[in-house]
């Protein structure tokens, strides 16, 4: 007897239209194993990953021992309230939101609107999980977005040598009027979770440059300036199992958390 886990890809959209065995299956018999609901950007989707298995959220669920429901949203991370209620309707134990890239670069809101869209999404899942750990992540480092607003934009000469890269269409100065830079929505995001943890202890707060930072990018730097590859999306996954699994972290006293070398050991297969 073994498990068999089927990953569709990440990458395509796809259609199940039928599943064959040539042998007998059945259910696998339920484990305990906690729920982590995850919501982000296409850095969470999986962009640059080797594989569906290799994508951070579901490298640090591997080691963490998690069920993990990935709803990395490609470019959709922008706080939209259809999105807050699925995470308020779906059963999980543990929840994570990574807010920011595609708020900046999309350049879709202002510090103004910002922040009462960030409680407002916080206060739509908190009516379907009350109680939930609920982690809230700020953007991991994207130099040209830190302190100079956006949209993207496609960089054209890079295009006309074959390469696609991004850069920041925005003007730092603009940050004056409220446009947003990554800078600005992480000491927003660390500022509204402190105030409201204060009656949600339940509520925690990561910057994301812990998962990847500037020692980060000196040595695996963004090849296109906004997704990291496949190497850096193990290194985020491991780097989130370890915060968030382990020792003092969010989700540890709520989930069946080991060290990364132990979950090394334990699911050899995937490390993909």
């Amino acid at each position: 007897m073994k498990d068999v886990e089927i990953w569709l890809p990440h990458n395509e959209t796809t259609e199940l239209v039928a599943l064959r065995t040539d042998a007998p299956v059945e259910p696998v018999p339920a484990r305990g194993r906690k729920v982590w609901l995850h919501h982000g950007s296409s850095i969470s989707h999986g962009s640059d990953a080797a594989s569906p298995t290799a994508t951070w959220p579901a490298r640090a669920a591997a080691l963490a021992g998690v069920e993990l429901i990935n709803l990395g949203l490609g470019g959709s991370a922008l706080l939209d309230p259809f999105t807050a209620r699925t995470l308020r309707d779906t059963p999980a134990d543990l929840i994570s939101i990574k807010i920011g890239i595609n708020l900046v670069n999309t350049d879709l809101m202002r510090l103004r609107a910002f922040t009462p869209a960030v409680h407002g999404f916080l206060d739509t899942v908190r009516e379907g999980h009350p109680s939930t750990p609920l982690l809230v992540v700020s953007p991991i480092l994207c130099p040209i977005h830190e302190d100079t607003p956006g949209p993207s934009v496609p960089d054209f000469t890079a295009l006309s040598a074959g390469r696609l890269r991004f850069r920041a269409a925005g003007d730092p100065a603009e940050r004056a009027s409220g446009k947003l830079t990554l800078g600005v929505i992480r000491d927003e995001l660390a500022r509204i979770v402190e105030q409201r943890a204060a009656d949600d202890p339940n509520l925690h707060h990561l910057d994301g440059r812990a998962l990847y930072g500037e020692a980060d990018h000196a040595e695996l730097p963004l090849p296109d300036e906004l997704h990291p590859d496949a190497a850096t999306h193990l290194r985020m996954g491991e780097r989130f199992a370890e915060l968030a699994f382990t020792a003092d972290g969010p989700f540890v006293s709520h989930s069946s958390s080991i060290t990364c070398a132990e979950a090394s050991e334990r699911f050899p297969g995937r490390s993909a």
